[in-house]
């Protein structure tokens, strides 16, 4: 039998090693030796459990703090008690739905249950090895042995021992959580694609951890004697190979609390025949999985199309895709975008597992290509970087999925991964930060104290070249002309990785960026070069940056009543350049009534978007050149 060898070495050599070699050379290979040591100690193959941690955590302790699915540790053992589930998402001021066509919504979150065992896996860890949950949550190598009992408890109840990592599909499988064929086979799976593939890193807190490629061909019957629920019925829209169940999201009349009809919790619409599918927006739920998919199913709350489980991947599609969900708080972009919400919880600075990752990058790629929407941030949005649609709406807006997403990795999982592209006279840049080395100090997490000090996403902008310049201004977050600050929702002086930005100047390791009108300094090892066209104020005057792209009044046929031509607080002044997103159709999708017969899409002028400052923004078409 072949067995996939770890970089560090087996159990017996790194005893060997404790002896002989200097601590400063062994200190950052701990983590290695501690997966070692702890499948010698339960029987588990080696790089079986490797894979397994890295699916779940990339191997990284995240200082003791619990994910967004309540898990600690490298093994990810959730604890949901300790982790406080709870926290709002689309509770808060904005409206989801985003049509100042009707009446602002104001959605109630159903309860959460926090009683499955997929969300306690660490008290049965405890009890395996012996070891106290305070040392399971705190301690990385305490953690990979408890992991490795429940792996190997999992293992014993499916057949008994074995160092074959082929005989234990079903211990991974079962180790994930998941209640349903297909989502423990698409978890499985995946740890198995690792082990082929394999993957080297360093930790968020300096370990060296590799794992070499070696061929694993399992036995994927144990599945069919592992009483799982088969699929649910329903044609959920997912690329082979996931676990995606249908769960829908009603769409019923209702009377609401001001005694009128009115309905939810969605639109039908006839997508892309009606409209093209530019947007999928990326959001965090910032709740329990089961709190989330139980509310979309209420009339009476808002919509997305899919919810992804973070302990699993699993996903849940409630809208057609064909379908108008309301999630965005804005909507054009509503009427224009897929929306998935990624399973979170109430611990800001919390963490997102590897499997969701992978699972949302395949589910992003399938319908991208479906509906032809680039792989890039000026269309594969963050909630955060969706614009408010009018002024009062601006400080409305979520910032979810937050600086700790990472974006760099996520692209690189699409397929698409952020590069260089040109040379740096091109005058545009791709913020591109190394993701585990910066580590911006943010405010207002757990308790309101300080964020810990992990790698980010996020690049605060400076209003002078040096790294204590105070921050910049956004005057639709804070119109009285108050600088930025720091708070972990602080989006008015940030940028994200892979978010292009027109170069205003350059000073030593400095690079200035347009942004909201001011110039915007960051480290230039923060950015790379990048091609691309860029959009200038036309005739010497500022020109209004909307919201929304919707047709001038004389657009609208008659029955139907014109949107307001409105624009937000912001202006793009002359002299300044900003990095084109796309050339968008000007349009307003009509969709007040429950009958869809009465819908109807009003088209007009062209627009432009670029990226104005963290959001994106849009432009009359003739009101600008480009560059």
């Amino acid at each position: 039998m072949q067995r996939c060898r770890l970089l560090g070495v087996v159990a017996v050599a790194a005893a060997a090693l404790v002896i002989t070699e200097p601590a400063a050379a062994r200190a950052d290979e701990q983590r290695q030796r501690a997966f070692a040591e702890a499948a010698a100690e339960h029987d588990v193959p080696e790089e079986l459990l490797v894979a397994v941690s890295y699916l779940q955590s990339r191997w990284d302790a995240n200082e003791g703090r619990p994910s967004v699915a309540a898990g600690y540790g490298p093994m990810h053992l959730t604890d949901v008690a300790s982790a406080n589930a709870g926290g709002t998402h689309h509770e808060h001021a904005e409206d989801p739905r985003g049509d100042t066509a009707r009446k602002p919504l104001v959605p109630r979150r159903a309860e959460s249950d926090l009683s499955a065992p997929s969300l306690r896996t660490l008290e049965r860890a405890a009890e395996l090895s012996g070891l106290s949950p305070a040392e399971l949550r705190a301690d990385p190598s305490a953690n990979i042995r408890g992991g490795a009992a429940l792996l190997a408890e999992h293992q014993r109840a499916l057949g008994g021992a074995s160092d074959d990592p082929a005989d234990w599909y079903g211990a991974v499988a079962r180790y994930s959580g998941a209640t349903d064929t297909a989502t423990a086979r698409a978890f499985a799976d995946e740890v198995y694609a690792v082990l082929n593939t394999g993957v080297s890193t360093t930790t968020d807190d300096g370990q060296r951890v590799r794992l070499d490629a070696a061929p694993v061909q399992p036995d994927r019957s144990v599945l069919d004697r592992m009483g799982l629920s088969p699929a649910a019925p329903g044609a959920a829209e997912c690329p082979s190979g996931l676990g995606c169940q249908w769960l829908p999201a009603p769409y019923e009349k209702f009377t609401g609390a001001d005694g009128a009809a009115t309905y939810g919790n969605h639109d039908k619409a006839n997508r892309p025949s009606s409209q093209k599918v530019d947007y999928i927006v990326i959001h965090d739920t910032e709740a329990s999985y089961d709190s989330t998919v139980r509310s979309v199913q209420n009339p009476k709350y808002v919509s997305w199309h899919y919810t992804l489980r973070s302990s699993d991947g699993h996903i849940a599609q409630h809208v057609p895709t064909k379908d108008v969900a309301w999630h965005a708080g804005n909507w054009y972009v509503n009427a224009k975008a897929i929306g998935l919400e990624h399973e979170g919880f109430a611990a800001q600075g919390s963490w997102y597992t590897e499997v969701m990752y992978r699972t949302s990058a395949k589910l992003v790629k399938h319908l991208a290509a479906k509906y032809s929407v680039p792989l890039d941030r000026h269309h594969i949005l963050g909630h955060d970087t969706v614009p408010g649609l009018v002024p009062e709406r601006v400080r409305q807006m979520h910032w979810d999925p937050g600086p700790y997403w990472n974006w760099a990795h996520y692209f690189t999982l699409l397929g698409a991964p952020l590069a260089a592209e040109g040379s740096p006279g091109t005058g545009i840049v791709t913020v591109k930060p190394d993701y585990a080395k910066n580590k911006p100090r943010f405010t207002g997490c757990s308790g309101g104290g300080a964020c810990p000090a992990r790698g980010s996403s996020a690049v605060p902008l400076r209003s002078a070249p040096n790294d204590t310049a105070a921050l910049l201004k956004d005057i639709g977050l804070r119109p009285g002309g108050e600088r930025s600050t720091m708070h972990v929702s602080d989006i008015g002086s940030r940028v994200s990785t892979g978010q292009q930005f027109a170069v205003a100047e350059r000073r030593g390791a400095w690079t200035a960026v347009w942004y909201l009108g001011q110039k915007g300094w960051l480290r230039t090892a923060h950015t790379v070069p990048a091609t691309g066209q860029r959009v200038r104020a036309k005739g010497g005057k500022p020109v209004a940056v909307y919201g929304r792209a919707y047709p001038r009044a004389s657009a609208y046929p008659a029955g139907i009543e014109p949107q307001p031509d409105v624009a937000l607080q912001y202006t793009m002044p002359p002299g300044q350049d900003y990095v084109l997103g796309g050339d968008v159709a000007s349009e307003y999708y009509k969709a007040t009534t429950f009958d869809a017969a009465g819908h109807v899409v009003v088209r007009g002028e062209r627009y432009l978007q670029v990226q104005y400052g963290h959001r994106i923004g849009f432009v009359k078409a003739d009101a600008v050149t480009v560059r």
